[in-house]
């Protein structure tokens, strides 16, 4: 059967449909009584029944396509014959696909790379991982890194030194809270709220924000190790940082460790002997200190991870 119209002056449909006004269809009377003469061919009901049934082939389900987006009378053929209970669930899934959110380059990558889906999803809404964030702290990074080859006249790079571990704090400090998180609201209701969300979100910035600090570390050739001695105090400082939000919150937990960071770098500068000697915290021992510090604030976050479940964690604020 083809369903090319072929319609003859005496109203005769060759392919088996619907007859012209000049003549009956018992099978497809509806449409040929409602719309017939004006385009002279019509779905036959056995064949939109199986269309509904999701059982009509090709080429026919073509043509019935086709000619069911033009036709109103069909269409009306085609709802009845229709199971309600299947059209009810064709329209949900219809809807689920226009509501959800289109997929991300950055969380398709983690799907692909065995990240389960609703961690890609919250990774993926994390703020600081979006281009605006990543090229500003690749912007600064870049010009940090000129300034300190342009006035390299002392030992360290103390500019890129001091500036380094101020990165991944931010990063980490603004990946919460109902200000900055597209998401806060679904991820206080979330079963995954609280502590895991922490350690999902602050891996990955830390990660990012650290492969970028190591990154721009390796245009600093000339200082050999000591251009890394902004690791353990980037650790230190986002350790403190989390620890510390349980009580303080989001907001004002990062604003007085990273003020806290600049008060120990402004005592550092006085207390140092030679504009070519390094500052303290980049010093051996200051080193030794900001591992200890690492550890007693990952200790603390670990102590502490009930808290974060019972709303005073990143969702307070």
């Amino acid at each position: 059967m083809t369903y090319t119209p072929s319609h003859d002056p005496a109203g005769d449909d060759r392919d088996g449909g619907v007859r012209g006004p000049s003549g009956g269809d018992p099978a497809g009377s509806r449409a040929g009584r409602s719309s017939g003469a004006a385009t002279g061919w019509h779905v036959p009901e056995e064949d939109l029944r199986a269309y509904a049934r999701g059982e009509l082939a090709a080429p026919m389900l073509w043509s019935a396509d086709s000619h069911l987006t033009a036709c109103a009378a069909c269409r009306a053929v085609l709802a009845e014959a229709a199971d309600p209970v299947a059209l009810d669930a064709g329209w949900e899934r219809l809807d689920a696909a226009l509501d959800a959110p289109r997929t991300g380059l950055l969380e398709s990558l983690l799907v692909r790379a065995g990240v389960a889906d609703h961690t890609a999803r919250l990774l993926a809404a994390t703020p600081v991982l979006r281009r605006s964030w990543l090229g500003a702290v690749v912007v600064v990074l870049a010009l940090t890194v000129l300034a300190t080859h342009a006035t390299r006249d002392t030992a360290s790079p103390t500019l890129f030194l001091v500036l380094a571990p101020l990165l991944p704090l931010a990063g980490v400090a603004l990946s919460y809270g109902p200000a900055l998180d597209p998401t806060y609201e679904m991820a206080v209701v979330s079963p995954t709220h609280g502590f895991r969300l922490l350690m999902i979100r602050t891996v990955a910035v830390l990660a990012v924000a650290l492969g970028l600090n190591g990154l721009a570390t390796l245009a600093l050739p000339g200082y050999g190790p000591r251009a890394l001695a902004w690791l353990l105090p980037a650790l230190a400082l986002t350790a403190t940082c989390l620890a510390l939000t349980p009580r303080l919150g989001p907001a004002l937990a990062p604003l007085l460790v990273g003020g806290g960071w600049v008060a120990v770098l402004v005592a550092a500068d006085a207390v140092r002997t030679g504009a070519d000697d390094p500052l303290a915290p980049f010093t051996a021992v200051g080193q030794g200190a900001s591992a200890l510090v690492a550890a007693v604030g990952a200790a603390l976050i670990l102590l502490l991870r009930e808290r974060f479940d019972l709303g005073g964690g990143p969702a307070a604020g």
